[in-house]
């Protein structure tokens, strides 16, 4: 079976740095504690390519790239300094990534068209390298805000996706790519439906950054309400194929709060992201039966 195709827990490795690789070559400056707001660099984002050379070459890009790196690393503290939220930095990037990546590799494995590929007779690995660097970009403008941070996040992102594309796409295609790459930031608003495949698969990535050690970050600093207890009753989300569809997602929780994190704040994401009736999501509760949080979707 295709490693993408497995199950496997998301989150928990990203988190940590993941295993060693030896194929990376971090500038001698690389800073490990990503908490630091003027580090010059973040850890170097590892995605499995597949001999998807463009998008080999974005990634290393992004990796170089100490612009993009402190972009991350404003809006985390945004995010985390100034607002007392979740993690929006450099590792809920790498995460939401290759999340991201793996949903839509998912859905190619089950013939689902991209918007790419349907709309422009463009490629599948060029739908890849939409969903990366949407998945990038995605929380840009919670550098300046978090109030409409997606629409500030397009603001600094199209000069930028045209950067890091640029000699490895050459027009019309260079500016499809971007289009569709802007597309996919805006759609990850929880009020707008993407219209692509892509765009789904990263509205989707976003909100499935919820393992543990990443959505108890509020409640450690002492904010309690329901939010914080209902994310901090997340211990692990699961990727793979499903039993029914081509996407399945289980959430392990430690206790029945979690019910509100993905009833209220994954279940609304999915239905808006345009991919809904392709996935299918269960939850289990230690100690209680399996509960099916969200019904098939037939649209």
């Amino acid at each position: 079976m295709d490693a993408q195709s497995q199950r496997s827990v998301i989150g928990a490795e990203e988190a940590q740095g993941g295993p060693h690789d030896a194929t990376a070559k971090a500038p001698s400056t690389e800073v490990h504690e990503e908490s630091v707001p003027r580090a010059p660099t973040a850890r170097r984002m590892r995605i499995p390519a597949r001999h998807n050379a463009n998008l080999s070459r974005v990634v290393e890009r992004m990796n170089d790239d100490l612009h993009l790196q402190q972009l991350w690393k404003c809006a985390n503290v945004t995010a985390v300094n100034r607002l007392k939220m979740t993690d929006h930095g450099p590792v809920h990037i790498r995460i939401v990534v290759n999340i991201a990546l793996r949903l839509l590799r998912l859905l190619g494995d089950a013939k689902v068209e991209f918007g790419i590929v349907r709309d422009y007779d463009m490629r599948p690995e060029d739908a890849e390298v939409v969903v990366v660097l949407a998945a990038a970009m995605h929380d840009l403008g919670m550098s300046i805000h978090r109030s409409n941070h997606e629409q500030y996040s397009l603001i600094l992102a199209a000069p930028k996706v045209r950067e890091l594309i640029t000699d490895i796409y050459d027009e019309p295609e260079r500016t499809i790519i971007a289009s569709e790459i802007l597309h996919a930031i805006i759609s990850h608003r929880s009020d707008m439906r993407g219209l692509t495949a892509e765009a789904g698969c990263v509205k989707v990535a976003d909100a499935l950054d919820m393992a543990e050690g990443r959505s108890r970050i509020p409640f450690q600093a002492g904010k309690i309400d329901v939010h914080s207890l209902s994310a901090a009753a997340i211990d692990s989300v699961t990727i793979g194929k499903g039993e029914h569809r081509p996407i399945g997602i289980t959430v392990a929780m430690n206790n029945s709060a979690g019910i509100f994190q993905l009833d209220e704040l994954l279940k609304p994401k999915i239905v808006s992201s345009g991919i809904a009736e392709h996935i299918e999501v269960t939850a289990t509760i230690a100690g209680e039966t399996e509960r099916r949080l969200l019904p098939v979707y037939h649209f």
